[in-house]
C-alpha cells in the first residue's frame, strides 16, 4: 500500500485544492499500480522555492511545473521510500490558464508524471515518451480526467 505524507509551503494551494493532502493521496492512489508496499512525500510549494531546487539540483535557474527526486531504497524492513515529488504553484496555475485546463485536473496529471519519474519512467526519447504519456493517460481516465496530450501536442512537462 502506498503512504502518501504532504507538506504545505505555499498557502495559495488552499484556493483551487481546499485539502491538497486528500487531494495528493487520492490520484496517487489510483497511480499506484505496482509500487507495493511504499511512501511518497508531496510538497506543495511556489515557484521560488521550486526554482532553488532546480538550480541547485539540475543546473536550471528557473521554476519548473513539477520536480521528482527518487529515493535509493533502504535495506531495512517496512515501507519503501519510492521519493519526493515538488509541485510549483504559480506555474502549474499558469499553465492550466494557458492549456484552458481545469487546475485540478492538471495538478492530477504532474502528481502523475513525478510519480511515474519515481517508480523508474522518463520522457528522453520519443518511445519512453510515449510509454510514460500512455501510463499517464491510463491513470488519468480512472479519475475521469481527459487525455491531456489530447488538445495540446506539446508536452507540458519540462521536468527531470
Amino acid at each position: 500500500m502506498l503512504s502518501v505524507d504532504t507538506s504545505l509551503e505555499c498557502d495559495s494551494w488552499l484556493g483551487p485544492l481546499p485539502d491538497p493532502a486528500t487531494f495528493a493521496r487520492d490520484v496517487l492512489a489510483r497511480a499506484d499500480r505496482g509500487a507495493g508496499d511504499a511512501e511518497v512525500s508531496v510538497l506543495f510549494a511556489d515557484d521560488a522555492f521550486v526554482r532553488g531546487l532546480n538550480a541547485r539540483w539540475r543546473g536550471l535557474d528557473k521554476p519548473t511545473n513539477v520536480l521528482s527526486f527518487p529515493a535509493a531504497a533502504p535495506g531495512v524492513p517496512g515501507p519503501r521510500p519510492l521519493g519526493d515529488i515538488v509541485l510549483a504553484f504559480e506555474t502549474v496555475a499558469r499553465e492550466a490558464r494557458e492549456e484552458g485546463k481545469p487546475f485540478d485536473h492538471h495538478a492530477a496529471h504532474l502528481l502523475v508524471h513525478g510519480f511515474l519519474h519515481l517508480l523508474g519512467y522518463d520522457h528522453e526519447t520519443d518511445a519512453a515518451a510515449a510509454v510514460m504519456e500512455a501510463r499517464e493517460v491510463r491513470i488519468l481516465e480512472t479519475l475521469d480526467i481527459p487525455d491531456p496530450y489530447a488538445e495540446n501536442t506539446a508536452t507540458t512537462q519540462n521536468t527531470a
